[in-house]
C-alpha cells in the first residue's frame, strides 16, 4: 500500500508542477499584452493632441495648420512638450518621450503628416533611458540612453490632420 500512496503524491506534484508552469507563461504573455495595449492608448492619445495641435493657431502655441511649425518661426514643429504628454523624460530635441509604457518618437514626414514610433517595456532589446535630472516630485528633465525594441516589436502610427492609423 506504500508504494500507491508514494507514486499517487508524486503524480499530484508532476500535476501541480505542469500547472504552475502554465499558469506562470499565461500570466506572462497577460503582462506583455497589457503593456503593448498600453501603449496603443498612448499612442491614440498623442494622435489626438497632436490632431487638436494642429487646428489650434500659432500665436496660441498651435500648429497653425501645420506639424513642421512652419506657420510659427518660433516654432521648430510639433514635440513632446508641446503636446502635454505624461512622460519621466523628454529628449533634448523634445522628439523623444518615455514614460512607464515605454519609449515615444516623432518625425515630421511634411507638413501635414508625421508618425510616432512606440517601443513598448515589454518587448525584446528595450532598455530604458535615464533621467539626468530629479526633485522632490521625481525625475524630470532630459531623456538620455536607453535601448530600443527590435524591429518587429515596435508600433507605427501615422498621424494627419483628420486621421491616424497603426500599422
Amino acid at each position: 500500500m506504500g508504494q500507491q500512496q508514494l507514486l499517487l503524491v508524486i503524480l499530484v506534484t508532476i500535476i501541480v508542477g505542469i500547472a504552475t508552469v502554465v499558469a506562470i507563461n499565461t500570466f506572462g504573455t497577460a503582462a506583455d499584452q497589457a503593456n503593448i495595449d498600453a501603449v496603443t492608448n498612448d499612442v491614440a492619445t498623442l494622435a489626438s493632441a497632436a490632431q487638436g495641435y494642429y487646428m489650434r493657431p500659432a500665436m496660441l502655441g498651435g500648429g497653425g495648420r501645420t506639424f513642421d511649425g512652419s506657420a510659427n518661426p518660433d516654432s521648430d514643429g510639433i514635440s513632446f512638450t508641446g503636446l502635454a504628454f505624461p512622460s519621466t523624460g523628454v529628449s533634448d530635441d523634445e522628439q523623444t518621450a518615455q514614460n512607464e509604457n515605454g519609449r515615444y518618437e516623432i518625425t515630421v514626414v511634411d507638413a501635414s503628416s508625421f508618425t510616432i514610433t512606440a517601443h513598448p517595456s515589454s518587448c525584446e532589446g528595450y532598455t530604458p533611458g535615464t533621467i539626468s535630472q530629479e526633485d522632490a516630485d521625481g525625475p524630470v528633465g532630459t531623456l538620455v540612453g536607453g535601448t530600443d525594441c527590435v524591429e518587429g516589436d515596435r508600433i507605427i502610427a501615422t498621424v494627419t490632420p483628420s486621421n491616424f492609423s497603426i500599422n
